[in-house]
C-alpha cells in the first residue's frame, strides 16, 4: 500500500498518542496545519499500521466515540470501545470521561 504525505503525517501524530489517552479527529488536524478533522478520519480508515499506529484512540470532536475502520456502527465501533476500555478510557453515557483526554 502506498502512504501519501498526509497520511504519514497523521499516523505520525496519532502514533504519540499515549496509552489510555486519546484526542479528537479536530486535535489531530489542528496538530497536523490540516483544517479537515474528516481528512484525517478518512487517513486512519486506511491506517496499515495498526496497532502501532492507535487509530482507536482518536474519538469525535463531541466526545463520541466516532467512527472505526470506515463504520459508525456496528462491532467495528463496539470493538474500538473495548479497546479503549481495555486501555482505561470511561465513556460515560456515551461520552468520554473528560479526565482521560490527551
Amino acid at each position: 500500500m502506498t502512504v501519501t504525505a498526509f497520511q504519514q503525517r497523521v499516523y505520525d501524530a496519532v502514533a504519540r498518542i499515549p496509552r489510555g489517552r486519546v484526542a479528537t479527529y479536530k486535535d489531530i488536524a489542528a496538530g497536523i496545519g490540516c483544517g479537515s478533522p474528516r481528512a484525517v478520519g478518512q487517513a486512519l480508515k486506511k491506517n496499515p499500521f495498526a496497532p502501532r499506529v492507535p487509530c482507536h484512540r482518536v474519538i469525535a470532536s463531541d466526545l463520541t466515540i466516532g467512527g472505526f475502520r470506515g463504520e459508525v456502527a456496528g462491532a467495528a465501533v463496539r470493538r474500538k470501545l473495548r479497546l479503549l476500555e481495555g486501555e482505561g478510557v470511561r465513556f460515560i453515557n456515551g461520552r468520554l470521561d473528560e479526565s482521560i483526554r490527551r
